[in-house]
């Protein structure tokens, strides 16, 4: 399916100078929300996984129903102060600014494949601080999948030992 014909682009979107890709018609469109459920879950499925990660909050739009497809949980990944239980945090910058992330301390058990899935991959931040969180825990990243990729961006290094899914790349 071409997703890209239904992503939208809106300019100067969280802040002037950046070209935010709007992902929600593709939520709005039954037939494509199916598609890019599947073809994510069928990436996770090849790549062992256990369970799905995914950060707050388009990665959840994304990862539960992936999460739901396979039959296997799925671990929120939030800002500080909206997890209930005992936590763990590892802070980032991304395109516009810096922020922290958190997880349940208890979230993953050590040696389980974990995919991350979120919606869009720039300059790497938020995947980045989604692997230390698993891996703190004693996780194995299995996979990173992504519905956007902007290649304006290189994949850093610390991404390029993970299997990656790509659903469209600008």
């Amino acid at each position: 399916m071409d997703y890209k014909a239904l992503i939208k682009s809106v300019q100067d979107f969280p802040i002037e100078g950046i070209l935010f890709r709007d992902i929600t018609p593709i939520l709005a469109d039954k037939d494509a929300y199916k598609e890019i459920t599947k073809d994510i879950a069928n990436f996770a499925k090849e790549n062992g996984a256990e369970l799905i990660c995914g950060p707050e909050s388009r990665g959840f739009l994304f990862g539960c129903p992936v999460a739901t497809e396979l039959n296997i949980g799925f671990v929120p990944i939030r800002k500080p102060g909206k997890l209930p239980r005992e936590t763990i945090e590892e802070s980032y910058s991304l395109e516009y600014g810096k922020n922290t992330l958190t997880m349940h301390a208890d979230a993953i058990k050590p040696g389980q494949k974990v995919i991350i899935v979120d919606d869009l991959l720039a300059t790497g931040g938020t995947i980045e601080a989604a692997v230390k969180l698993v891996e703190k825990l004693g996780g194995i990243v299995a996979g990173i999948a992504v519905v956007i990729y902007l290649s304006e961006f290189p994949l850093s290094e610390k991404l390029q030992k993970y299997n990656l899914f790509v659903a469209c790349k600008y």
